[in-house]
């Protein structure tokens, strides 16, 4: 199976949000990769064709071509892949280091990207059901020690 990588670009909004936009797909090719570009529109006709808007002050979670769903980082046994519909599990792992970069302060400059990871995870945590930081555990599930990097999906 071919490896198959997310390209995206940080487009910083006027509000100071980011939104990471999936621009195409890199495919290793021998010692190298195959870009495939998606389509592309820059100015009015770009803004008035985006799906979504983030939130005054937030950062928006980072997006697949055509508007699609979040993808994971490049790391990690999902990496690249869609977000939505994502196991609680990977779900968990990669919410755990987009906490400890937010957590660290050398990493500043990732802290906007690593907020909208983080949004995006937890509302998908939250719409399968999970908790994400929206709430209170499941039942049961109060006594289960957090997870860390032993509990890594890969």
């Amino acid at each position: 199976m071919s490896e198959r990588l997310a390209v995206t670009m940080a487009i910083r909004r006027p509000d100071g949000s980011v939104e990471n936009v999936q621009v195409g797909t890199a495919v290793r090719a021998g010692d190298g990769f195959t870009l495939t570009l998606e389509p592309m529109q820059v100015g009015a006709a770009g803004a008035a064709a985006s799906p979504s808007r983030a939130a005054p002050g937030k950062s928006a979670a980072p997006r697949s071509a055509g508007g699609g769903s979040a993808v994971f980082p490049n790391y990690g046994r999902s990496k690249g892949q869609p977000i939505a519909g994502a196991s609680m599990q990977d779900l968990e792992f990669y919410a755990n280091g987009a906490r400890r970069t937010l957590n660290d302060p050398g990493k500043a400059r990732f802290h906007d990207k690593e907020r909208g990871l983080l949004a995006a995870i937890e509302a998908e945590m939250a719409r399968q059901g999970g908790t994400g930081d929206d709430g209170p555990p499941p039942p049961g599930d109060s006594d289960a020690p957090p997870p860390n990097d032993e509990d890594a999906p890969f």
